[in-house]
């Protein structure tokens, strides 16, 4: 099975060695996004509510360059860099999608890219 690198410029770029997402047969995986505001560069940091919303806004970006939306999404992962701020991205991310929900696990990590303070990663089916 061939896999495909899938790009955006509506998303930011890869900071590494790896694509926004790969498609492979009927599955795409997107790499994590942090809050990166793709026209400026930089990272959103005026609340935890505004970075997620622009971590949900580059994965939004990266799904639509296949021509999928949320809906498409059946797995997540979000990794905060400390729990407690669970609420607030919790409910941020609640307004990305509707029932049926995908998989999910939330993990606290120790550190995330350019001191992001929330990632997220999915898997979608087309």
């Amino acid at each position: 099975m061939a896999k495909q690198k899938i790009e955006s410029n509506r998303a930011p770029q890869p900071i590494g060695p790896y694509s926004q997402a790969v498609q492979a047969g009927n599955m795409l995986f997107l790499s994590g996004q942090i809050g990166i505001d793709p026209e400026s560069g930089k990272l959103v940091q005026s609340s935890i509510q505004a970075e997620t919303h622009q971590v949900m806004q580059n994965l939004k970006a990266v799904l639509a360059a296949v021509g999928l939306d949320f809906s498409a999404v059946v797995k997540t992962t979000i990794f905060l860099s400390d729990m407690g701020y669970f609420p607030e991205v919790n409910a941020v991310y609640a307004e990305y999608f509707s029932a049926p929900f995908p998989a999910r696990e939330t993990v606290q990590a120790a550190a995330l890219p350019l001191k992001a303070r929330v990632e997220i990663s999915m898997i979608a089916i087309r």
